[in-house]
């Protein structure tokens, strides 16, 4: 099976560039909630936030831990419109050591002081892995699209760049 080794470069670049996820869940009743969240990225494409379990979306995510998320450049006209639409698997990092290094890397990179340790403290880190992309890229054409998707052996497009 190809890998769409491209295809996973433009999506890596443009989770690199952004800062903030739409994050979208299913509460009670099915109505959809979606927030903003800040956001890290590794090598795989799984994104990782911290959040209060308080809040919305982790008491939908506790009770149904499939959602959705989208990022995408601020721009002013549809020609520059570039982003991301991703389905997966949402779950939290209990392991200390692996949630650690996480967190290294979020405070570093939101440039995250002294004030935010409490908060960090009592926040519970999420991951989302994705098993579905949807590239969207208006500069390459109206429309321009490609799709992947999760499978055991890696990612594989599901539609090709339209």
């Amino acid at each position: 099976m190809m890998q769409p080794r491209e295809q996973l470069k433009l999506v890596a670049a443009l989770l690199g560039q952004e800062t903030t996820l739409a994050l979208a869940s299913s509460g009670e009743e099915g109505l959809a909630a979606v927030t903003p969240l800040f956001y890290i990225a590794d090598e795989e494409l799984t994104l990782y936030w911290l959040s209060s379990e308080s809040s919305r979306h982790s008491q939908n995510l506790r009770n149904e831990p499939r959602a959705a998320a989208t990022v995408y450049r601020k721009v002013e006209s549809w020609k520059q419109i570039r982003g991301v639409e991703m389905r997966g698997l949402v779950n939290k990092v209990t392991r200390p050591e692996r949630r650690h290094a996480l967190l290294v890397a979020y405070c570093e990179r939101f440039k995250l002081g002294r004030i935010f340790r409490l908060a960090i403290r009592q926040s519970a880190l999420y991951e989302f892995q994705p098993d579905f992309i949807r590239y969207i890229d208006n500069a390459k054409g109206f429309g321009y699209k490609f799709e992947l998707r999760r499978q055991p052996e890696g990612w594989s497009l599901s539609q090709p760049a339209a």
